[in-house]
């Protein structure tokens, strides 16, 4: 199976309302087109320790921060091809390693250690991953549906549109069907625009006129807030509860 391996680009995100939506796709029809796949929905187990040591430092908004997971693009079969995944972030640039395995002997290498590292770069780095981080155990499912548009002009340029984001702590497994508690609001679109160089003219218009402005989301990050954090924090559960914790955690850090 031809696929690829890395990439090193910036992931920029927006949530929009159903309107913002329909006008980016009307504005961007004219130079992107969707991929092949149109709509599709993507699963993932995300790999972490018991503390949720990678979870709670992506929240932190760190420089660099990094994370596990394994993704599949339809419901996996043991002998299907799922990706081990290792998502790293360093000032603003995501550089994404990925290789492809059956899903059984993918699980077996994550999980129980019985399955061996493939003999290649990226499977080094990954095992490298799991040996510093050790005791690294699925915690979350999470599932999405997406369309992806890419350039007309040949460029790198591409746009997903993320619905429907549903996250579960049970049944971790890829091989089962999709279903969880939902993560974004319903009326709300996660877009990000994934390119390794800047963004046309046409694009920054747009934004503009239509007043999209970029946010800071991790879909793994929400599941977390919304399921694990309220139940190892009972007595900071609210919103503003939430913002004042973190905010005392950036004053620690800063003296």
């Amino acid at each position: 199976m031809a696929y690829q391996g890395t990439f090193q680009r910036y992931e920029l995100k927006y949530l929009l309302t159903p309107a913002q939506k329909q006008a980016v796709l009307e504005g961007i029809a004219p130079y992107m087109q969707p991929d092949q796949y149109r709509r599709t929905t993507i699963r993932n187990l995300y790999f972490d320790t018991d503390t949720f040591r990678l979870a709670r430092r992506s929240l932190e908004k760190p420089a660099y921060k990094e994370k596990l997971r394994l993704r599949s693009y339809a419901q996996a079969t043991e002998d299907s091809p799922v990706f081990v995944e290792l998502k790293k972030k360093y000032d603003s640039v995501v550089y994404k390693r990925r290789i492809a395995l059956p899903e059984q002997a993918a699980m077996a290498w994550l999980l129980d250690g019985t399955g061996r590292a493939p003999d290649a770069q990226i499977g080094r780095e990954i095992a490298y991953f799991l040996d510093y981080y050790q005791h690294l155990r699925p915690v979350m499912f999470l599932a999405y549906e997406r369309e992806a548009l890419y350039a007309l002009d040949g460029s790198d340029l591409r746009i997903t549109f993320d619905e429907n984001i549903l996250a579960r702590q049970t049944d971790l497994s890829l091989r089962s069907p999709v279903y969880g508690a939902s993560v974004l609001a319903e009326d709300r679109t996660l877009m990000e625009v994934k390119t390794s160089g800047g963004y046309p003219m046409w694009m920054t218009q747009l934004f503009t006129e239509q007043r999209i402005y970029r946010t800071s989301f991790s879909k793994y990050g929400a599941a977390y807030e919304k399921m694990i954090y309220p139940k190892s924090h009972p007595v900071t559960t609210s919103a503003t509860e939430r913002s004042l914790f973190h905010a005392e955690r950036a004053i620690q850090r800063a003296v």
